[in-house]
């Protein structure tokens, strides 16, 4: 404040979220008096024992992870949540400042240096991941360098397209996400949401003779397992319907698989994923390729909205899905979502299971004999169910 000169003024505390107490005392404690804004006006700071009025002061804190910040704190502060950056956002990003910062830094001029817009993407896709663009700046400033030294050796101009990208920069550290080429049974696409942004996770579902077992893989965790329980749960209340053996949870193993398994996963949204590949491995019927879902499930077959829709709609358009289903209560979100991607993807709402197995599965078979067909809700009916078109 002495060095503001004002009384009335802005201070940053920056990463609240990293705040560590030990024997020597608790900063955190001692923030709830600042922060508070109906004691901090006679807020007395005790290295000099004299009181002072902090209710002039607009403090902001910044967190990389909210988790981490202690409660009582956190409930004496406004919350503003900032996602990272899109792939649109960090491409316009560093089309119109961080090439231009970075080519004035290194003495390049546009008449001897030229970045493809292409490799602007590659690097985003192939190079760095990362919810900011820090690391994308200096791979940006990497290409300035080594561009600046072939002009110092003699080349009166150098150009970067995604042909010789990896001259400057090495193979891809990382692979590009990618659907099936074609549609395949109990392979399904799942929508992640990471602090990166979102990604295509791929589903597995293989179903064995056995005794009942039920195996989980792929870094897991606590909520994924009980998506996956709540799943087999409705596909057991509803196996007739869709032409599966009632009894598969006496005869069948049942092996469910989320790729990049060194990766941990967890979360609700993949409930809808998990229902329909199990639906699509035990009635033998192939999902389609180009569809990916995101959705929690009940075991009563509702679906449930889900959060990162943005970042996860982004990852399908990237990877070169063409219909993504996401839950009803989720409609209003799609106003957030990037033009471009609302443009080129389909968005299917749905308020259950059923609707998606409808829009996800390549074929529905039609029971034909008259056994008591479970419904929804526990309801039975001695009618054939009949195939959805």
């Amino acid at each position: 404040i002495t060095s503001a000169g004002s009384t009335n003024a802005l201070i940053l505390l920056d990463e609240i979220d990293k705040l560590a107490s030990d024997y020597k005392g608790d900063p955190a404690s001692a923030l709830l008096e600042v922060l508070d804004a109906e004691q901090n006006n006679t807020f007395v700071d005790h290295y000099i024992d004299f009181p002072f009025d902090l209710s002039d002061i607009f403090f902001v804190t910044t967190a990389n992870n909210i988790e981490y910040i202690p409660a009582p704190l956190l409930d004496r502060m406004d919350v503003i949540e900032l996602p990272g950056y899109t792939r649109e956002d960090k491409f316009q990003i560093a089309k119109r400042h961080l090439v231009k910062k970075q080519m004035e830094k290194h003495g390049l001029t546009a008449s001897n240096f030229k970045i493809d817009d292409t490799v602007i993407n590659d690097l985003i896709d192939y190079y760095t991941r990362e919810a900011g663009v820090r690391r994308l700046e200096r791979t940006i400033a990497s290409l300035c360098r080594k561009a600046a030294k072939k002009i110092a050796e003699g080349e009166t101009k150098v150009k970067v397209t995604s042909k010789n990208l990896t001259e400057f920069l090495g193979k891809h550290k990382y692979s590009a996400e990618s659907i099936l080429p074609e549609s395949e049974i109990g392979i399904i696409n799942g929508l992640a949401w990471t602090a990166v942004g979102g990604e295509i996770m791929q589903m597995e579902v293989l179903s064995v003779e056995g005794t009942g077992k039920i195996e989980l893989t792929g870094s897991l965790g606590d909520v994924m397992k009980e998506s996956a329980s709540a799943a087999v749960t409705w596909v057991r209340a509803n196996a007739a319907r869709y032409g599966i053996d009632p009894d598969f949870y006496k005869n069948r193993d049942i092996h469910i698989h989320a790729t990049e398994a060194a990766v941990p996963k967890d979360g609700p949204s993949a409930g809808v994923t998990m229902t329909t590949a199990l639906v699509s491995a035990l009635a033998g019927i192939p999902i389609k390729n180009t569809v990916a879902m995101t959705g929690e499930v009940t075991i009563r077959g509702r679906v449930l909205p889900i959060g990162g829709l943005n970042e996860k709609t982004m990852a399908a358009y990237r990877a070169g899905v063409k219909t993504v289903i996401i839950p009803k209560k989720n409609e209003p979100d799609l106003e957030e979502i990037d033009p471009k991607v609302r443009e080129n993807l389909e968005f299917v709402t749905v308020d259950r299971v059923e609707e998606v197995l409808e829009v996800a599965l390549v074929h529905l078979k039609k029971v034909e004999d008259k056994t008591d067909v479970p419904m929804p809700y526990g309801r039975k009916t001695s009618q054939p169910a009949k195939a959805r078109p």
